[in-house]
């Protein structure tokens, strides 16, 4: 985790009324105003990250495009925006960085993850969903994202992966998928 990114040190004024009397409590998992009694919790923002395989059991990556980790490989996906499911938001963002449109598409498994944007800890519940899409011809990356690469999910280095979660559904993914 990020110390100088948590957001109980980055967060210094209460957005209700603007005073500097906004600390933390809870051990850090929420900020009260001393002013106006304003309550903020720091809770995780919902993400979606999607595992497109091929007909070739190849596995479809990203490249990051921008910042945080511009270059590294990631899975499809991105956050859920208010009022949205996470299916809306699976569809959504497959068609944005992709240009596809997803046909099937079933959970799989969630894991946490620390997103650092700006010098600001976004804590993230990135929940997976193994996707079809219509078709494999057109896939054309848009976005944030620069490139696809499609790999066997045995022979992903690693290392080379955006962040813990994606290395998390990926694995689990990989242990999972003959059972």
């Amino acid at each position: 985790m990020n110390r100088k990114s948590h957001p109980k040190d980055v967060i210094k004024y209460c957005p209700r009324c603007g005073c500097n009397h906004f600390n933390t409590s809870d051990g850090g998992r929420s900020f009260r105003c001393e002013e106006c009694g304003f309550v903020y919790f720091i809770n995780n923002s919902a993400a979606v990250a999607c595992l497109i395989l091929d007909h070739s059991n190849r596995l479809l990556l990203c490249r990051r495009a921008e910042e945080p980790e511009a270059g590294k490989l990631d899975l499809p996906g991105g956050f859920v925006e208010p009022m949205e499911t996470a299916e809306q938001a699976v569809k959504r963002e497959i068609r944005e960085e992709l240009d596809v449109n997803v046909i099937k598409q079933k959970y799989l498994t969630s894991f946490p993850n620390e997103y650092v944007y700006s010098g600001f800890s976004v804590f993230t519940l990135d929940m997976a969903y193994l996707c079809e899409i219509d078709t494999f011809k057109r896939i054309s990356p848009g976005d944030d994202i620069s490139a696809v690469e499609f790999f066997l999910p045995e022979e992903i280095k690693m290392e080379e992966l955006y962040s813990d979660s994606i290395r998390n559904i990926i694995n689990y993914f990989i242990v999972n998928k003959t059972k």
